[in-house]
């Protein structure tokens, strides 16, 4: 057998053993027939420790063959030859995706093993196995893609489950709002995704990263576009990245996403989603790197990011989001590295990264009890150092500093007054224009407001009231 055969069917096997497991799940949940939890757990190690050998069998057929990239095609999924559009659906193994890869496999199965315990006999148990499988298959696709509509394609997997698993206690109405409220901040990210993805199908004729950034192995590889297209591209890329990352201005859906189960926590926001922004980063750091104003855009943001996440996780009163934050700051010091050019470097601290805070996270369920416990054989309660700078600023500076640390920076109340509530007021003066039109067309008076209407204000009101209660006791509601 050749090396150009083997390869092809490594490659093949590591994109189809995750997706295989997710159809088992979901057929089996379609159909109606429960699988056994022992059942499932079998198949999950199965599928996703199949993945990591092939990956790994990979990596060693590169190094030891000298290779630097090495492309899987699976060919077109969708062709429209009126405009001239085809979904190209193509994986890349090089220095980039193969760690990535290698990463996501690892940290699905250390996670999921972990989750089979920690969900023992829990109700929802094959549905959260149903989301965890969609998550590998999208970081699996997310990592390997060759194209940005793979790329995409994985994208949407990783953030529907991740929607999808904030939200898992769904009798409760704090995750099902925490799990909206991501989704929202969500689609705007897929939105400026989506729009750079036609901007570069525009200018380039296909989504082939090799095409976009010359024929060089990543990290080498050199834009193709001039540097106005690169910066609308890369200014539109930077959204996508801090929205599915949690940078500034996105960062406050992240505390809420750990209304989620602990094993969904570990793997979504302390060790390979929240991560997916600066890979999209690092995968087209050429781009980034023909536009000097988008790379200090990069590098403002990612400060910017990490002195906020500084100082809003000392002021968290529960572990899981004192660990969310401090994931946050080491991103955005990824990021910065980026910007920076340090890609290799960024590389590395984000497999180590992601590594620790599984390790923190799994940990978390149990960590105040050993605390307790070191405690009470010390005798008493652990010293706590307060920071230096504390000495040079005044009381009134530090209450400022505190309360909007304990406030997250206000970012959810500034998209909330700036963007989010113009947007309905818009859209609830053109329902109402558009009610008059239907009223006027039906030969119906239009003097005074229908019953409809009275009911639409009263359950906006209701919202309203509500949405207020909510936020008043969103500290307390983290698991």
């Amino acid at each position: 057998m050749s090396t150009a055969i083997l390869t092809n069917f490594l490659g093949f096997s590591t994109v189809v053993a995750p997706l295989l497991l997710l159809l088992v799940i979901g057929c089996s949940m379609l159909l109606q027939y429960n699988l056994s939890e022992v059942t499932i757990g079998r198949w999950m190690k199965g599928t996703i420790g199949f993945g990591l050998v092939t990956a790994v069998s990979i990596l060693a057929i590169m190094l030891s063959t000298g290779s630097f990239r090495e492309v899987v095609d699976f060919g077109n999924l969708v062709t429209i030859n009126d405009v001239h559009f085809h979904f190209h659906l193509s994986f890349i193994f090089d220095r980039l995706s193969v760690p990535m890869a290698i990463l996501s496999l690892v940290l699905c199965f250390t996670i999921g093993s972990f989750g089979i315990s920690y969900l023992h006999r829990d109700n929802g148990f094959h549905r959260f196995f149903l989301f965890f499988s969609m998550f590998a298959v999208g970081m699996v696709f997310a990592s390997l893609a060759a194209t940005i509509e793979t790329l995409f394609l994985g994208w949407e997997f990783v953030g529907l489950s991740s929607a999808l698993l904030i939200a898992y206690f769904h009798e409760r109405v704090g995750p099902v709002a925490n799990g909206l409220r991501v989704w929202t901040v969500y689609r705007i990210a897929d939105a400026a995704f989506l729009a750079a993805a036609v901007l570069l199908h525009h200018e380039t004729g296909e989504g082939q990263f090799i095409a976009m950034m010359s024929s060089e192995p990543w990290p080498y590889g050199v834009s193709s576009l001039d540097s106005g297209v690169a910066f609308w591209a890369g200014l539109l890329l930077l959204i996508a990245a801090a929205g599915k990352s949690g940078l500034i201005p996105f960062s406050g859906w992240l505390p809420r996403a750990m209304e989620g189960p602990t094993p969904s926590s570990a793997v979504f926001y302390g060790a390979l989603s929240v991560h997916l922004g600066a890979f999209l980063l690092m995968r087209v750091s050429p781009i980034i790197d023909q536009s000097f104003p988008i790379r200090c855009l990069v590098i403002a943001i990612g400060l910017s990011t990490a002195i906020y996440a500084a100082f809003t996780a000392r002021v968290q009163t529960d572990v899981k989001s004192s660990l969310a934050f401090a994931s946050l700051t080491q991103v955005s010091l990824i990021v910065v590295e980026i910007g920076l050019g340090f890609l290799y470097l960024a590389l590395i601290h984000m497999i180590g990264h992601a590594c620790l805070r599984t390790l923190q996270l799994l940990r978390a369920p149990t960590l105040l009890r050993d605390y307790k416990t070191l405690e009470n054989a010390l005798g008493g309660n652990l010293s706590v150092r307060a920071p230096v700078w504390i000495k040079w600023t005044s009381p009134t500076i530090q209450r400022r500093l505190y309360r909007a640390a304990m406030e997250r920076g206000y970012l959810d109340a500034i998209l909330d007054e700036c963007f989010a509530k113009p947007f309905q007021r818009l859209f609830n003066a053109f329902d109402r224009l558009e009610r008059s039109w239907i009223r006027i067309l039906a030969g119906e008076a239009v003097s005074g407001p229908s019953n409809l209407q009275v009911m639409d204000a009263k359950s906006t009101k209701l919202v309203a009231s509500h949405d207020s209660a909510h936020t008043l006791n969103s500290n307390g509601e983290h698991s």
